[in-house]
Parts: structure tokens; sequence; C-alpha cells
């Protein structure tokens, strides 16, 4: 079910929270662990029983190799969290058996992963390259699936490792299918999650804390009801009339994706983070402004942080890092940025977009690099305020250029997009687009200003949607620093309660998360 649905507000997470608190009230953590189990496998089943059917196999597969790499008879020591595993003669971490199961671990997960998410579209570039006429299968994605596979992945690995202490079928459960962070992330790991599940005996219920949960969920649920459904809207009619659209236009249609993504992925990460403090449950930050960056390098710092640190640990290090000379840590980043634009789509348009973020990051490195061999202090100097906004302005740009190939259903739709855009027909800027972010309640309150007779009328709210979009992403305080310094009161209170009740009275027309494509 998604967050932003009558059921979940008004059925499913007030049986969780009664639910939940009720049982550690009665000192039965261990229930209430299961208990939040069964209501997240009711959340993801309510989708589809036969995603559930997968995640569930999933589970016990994983937890089996879990416990066959931590058993007695294929691991030297078995630590807690934090601590490595002892080397021996067999090898750095256990030997050879180890390692084949490590190998068949993970093998299994990318197979599964690949079968749901890459078969069709393997199938169907073999048709293309080699003339064959295989029958594409029509695979249906699971939700989640790129999530939750990454995330047993790092928990075998680290397993293997000797990183993780031993757990329970039950916490191992509820680590994998955690509801807030179960279909778009982030991807937690082992040391941020269990000890927090381990510790639910201890806990009480923080009404301090619910209250800023409260509040990052309103705020989370305000920017993808209000602005990512309501920029979407422009975003869809741009690509679905990609041949009348005039230069203007396509730039706009450009800018509206860019802020459609940002709101409605940020939207969801606050939602989760808000759900997880009112459980008791901190979940770790996943997009902290990233549309502030000043550099690509720093974009990543801040877009899809949890997917960032995966890869770095799990792919880039393994690989080498920035140990074996400059020239094979560019290799590194570029492989990473491709197997990320593989990630999140089965399609040429995302291996585009992700080696479009892979070059302009190698160079960035590469420019960094240069810059501190010229300084004494080993520090780069970013310059002057100006300098600064020119950098985040274009650094803004390039990203929203590179996300037309995000959004495109191939790489022919995103060339056509961005060659209007470019050399288009110079004209009017369409007033269906316009007519596209008009919501009823703003429009009302255009009629209210009698501003509704004026010939530039219907353009008053697109332009006014465009501005907050672009002040809230690029200057404003995200939701995080705003909870921080909310002074909950009455003024505090009513402005969520309007927000949370102007967000359920337009639920009717809102749409799934973008990320749950991938």
């Amino acid at each position: 079910m998604l967050f932003n649905s009558y059921i979940f507000v008004f059925v499913f997470f007030p049986i969780c929270l009664i639910g939940y608190y009720s049982l550690l009230k009665k000192g039965k953590p261990g229930a209430a662990s299961v208990f939040l189990t069964a209501m997240s496998l009711w959340f993801y089943g309510y989708f589809n029983l036969s995603y559930l059917f997968i995640m569930i196999c999933s589970i016990a597969g994983n937890y089996l190799f879990h416990r066959l790499l931590s058993g007695k008879n294929l691991c030297l020591r078995r630590g807690d969290y934090g601590e490595t595993a002892e080397q021996g003669k067999t090898g750095e971490y256990g030997g050879a058996k180890r390692r084949a199961v490590l190998v068949l671990a993970v093998t299994l997960n990318l197979s599964v992963l690949f079968y749901f998410k890459y078969f069709d579209f393997f199938l169907d570039t073999m048709n293309a390259a080699f003339g064959t006429d295989f029958v594409l299968r029509g695979i249906l994605l699971p939700l989640g699936i790129s999530f939750f596979t990454f995330q047993q992945i790092s928990f075998v690995v680290d397993t293997y490792r000797g990183e993780v202490a031993d757990c329970s079928l039950s916490e191992y459960a509820l680590f994998v299918s955690f509801f807030p962070q179960l279909i778009a992330g982030p991807i937690v790991n082992h040391g941020e999650m269990l000890p927090q599940f381990q510790a639910m005996g201890k806990k009480k219920a923080d009404w301090e804390r619910i209250a800023g949960g409260v509040a990052l969920f309103v705020l989370g649920l305000s920017k993808k009801v209000l602005l990512a459904d309501t920029l979407g809207a422009g975003v869809d009619y741009g690509y679905e009339n990609l041949a009348i659209l005039g230069q203007a236009d396509a730039c706009l249609v450009i800018l509206f994706y860019a802020l459609q993504l940002y709101f409605d992925f940020s939207g969801y990460c606050d939602m989760a983070v808000g759900i997880g403090r009112m459980l008791g449950i901190e979940i770790p930050v996943n997009f902290n402004s990233p549309y502030k960056a000043v550099n690509i390098v720093d974009f990543w710092k801040r877009w899809h942080i949890t997917l960032n640190r995966f890869f770095t640990k799990y792919v880039y290090i393994p690989l080498g890092g920035n140990r074996k000379g400059r020239g094979r840590m560019y290799l590194n980043l570029l492989i990473v940025f491709f197997l990320s634009g593989l990630w999140h789509g089965a399609g040429f348009h995302f291996l585009v977009w992700g080696m479009l973020h892979g070059v302009l990051y190698v160079v960035t490195r590469f420019w960094q690099g240069r810059v501190r061999q010229k300084n004494d202090k080993g520090v780069t100097k970013q310059g002057g305020k100006i300098v600064t906004v020119m950098s985040q302005i274009a650094t803004f740009l390039y990203v929203s250029v590179a996300w037309v190939y995000f959004r495109a259903e191939n790489i022919g739709q995103a060339n056509a997009l961005l060659r209007t855009a470019c050399a288009g027909e110079a004209k009017k800027i369409s007033m269906d687009l316009a007519e596209c972010l008009q919501p009823d309640e703003f429009w009302y309150v255009i009629k209210v200003l009698h501003l509704d007779n004026l010939s530039f009328s219907r353009y008053i709210l697109m332009f006014a949607i465009l501005a907050a979009g672009l002040y809230l992403s690029m200057v404003g305080k995200n939701a995080h620093e705003r909870v921080a310094r909310l002074k909950f009161g009455l003024v505090s209170a009513v402005v969520l309660v309007v927000l949370a009740v102007w967000c359920i009275l337009s639920f009717s027309g809102v749409s799934t998360f973008l990320y749950f494509n991938f």
C-alpha cells in the first residue's frame, strides 16, 4: 500500500502504532517485533500476494546463507557488530568453503534480480542485435526487489567478513521487511537496524520524538501530494506531446521533471524516517538537499546516500578503490556509475544517464586532484559566494539534463526532447502545458484575488509552483532541518493539521512514488 493512501493513514498505521506500543507496554518486545514483521508483510502483500511469496522466499534463503556463513563449521570466529574475522591458514575470511557459499548466495540473489528486472531487456537486446525472435515474457517487476536484494547481499557479505553477530530469523525478517524503508529505501545495513530491533524491550513512547516523526511525515506527504504530483502532470503532458512542444515548453518540462523527482523521492524518504521515529526506530537519512550541491561529487554525497554507500563498500573498494593509481580509480568510478545506471532500470537510456554522471564525476575528481596538488594545505579552495552559487546552478542544470534520459522511455525520446529544448521553435508557452499545473484549490485563490481575467492568468500558478519548487530545493531548509528547529505549539500544530487535511483530501488524484519503478 502507499503511504499516501486512505487505508494506510486511517487503518494500517493506527493499528500498527497501537498494537506495537501495547505489546511493548506489556513487556513483550519479542511479540512486538513479530507484530511489526507481520504488519510489514501485510504492507508488502497488499500490492500483490505473489510479490509477498517472492520476498518470503528471498528472506528464508538469505537467512539460511547467513546461518551457514556464521556456523562453527565454516566460520573462524563470530564477533560483535563491526568486528572482523580472524585471519587464518585457510584464508582471510575462512577459506574456500565459505567463499563458495558466499559466491552461491550472491549469484542466486543477482540471478533472481536479473530474471525479474532484466530478462526481457536481455531478450529484446538479443532480438535487436542478432535478428532473433525470442518472445518476451512480460515479467512483472516485484516492488522494491532492487532494494531488498541489495540489502540482503550486503548482509550476507558482511556475515562472510565476520562483521555480523548472529541474529534470529524473526530479527532478520524484520530487518529485511520493515515497511517504512521496504519499497524505496534507504538500503539499510545491519549495524544501523538490528541493534535497534534487539533493544525494543527498552523502548517507551517518546512523545517528543513521535511529534517530530508526525511533522516529518506530514512535510514529506506535502512534498509528494502537493508538489511532486502537480509537477508530474506537466511532465506527463510534455512527454506525451513531444511533437508539438516549443523550445520554452521543452525547457519547462525538463525543469518540471527535475523538481518532480526531487520532491517525490525526498518526500518518500521524509515519510519513511518520520514513520520510523513514530515507532522509535531511527532510519538513516537517504536524501540531503542534493540540489544544493556545488559539483557532481557533492551531489552524490547527498542523493540516494545509502545506494552510493553500497556501491562504495561492495563494488568500488573491492575493485581497488583509489589504492591502485589514478587511472584505475577513474575506471572503478566509471564501473560504479555504469552499475548504478543499470540498477535503476533495464534500458540503455538508464546506462546513458549513469555514464553522464560517471564521466562528469571522473572529470571533477581529476580537477579536484590537480587543484589540491597546487594547494600547500591540501584543501581545495571554493572561491567566493558568486562562484559557489554559479557552481550550484551549473550542477543543477547538468543533473536536470541528465534526468531526461532517466525519465524517457528510450534514448530517442530523450534526444528529441533535448533537441527541442536546444533548437526547437521559439513560440509562446503552451496553454495546455500551463493548464496541467492548475490544481483546483490553487485556482480558487486566483479567482478570490480577481486575477483570473488577466490574459496571462493561466501562467501565474505554473510559474508560482516552479518558483516555489526551485526555492525549496535549492535555497530553503530541508524537512529535517525544519523539524529539528520546530517549536511545537499551537501555530505549528495548526499548520501541520492544515497540510495533512489538504493532502488527505487530494489522495484521489495522487500517483505511486517514482522510485517504486526501480
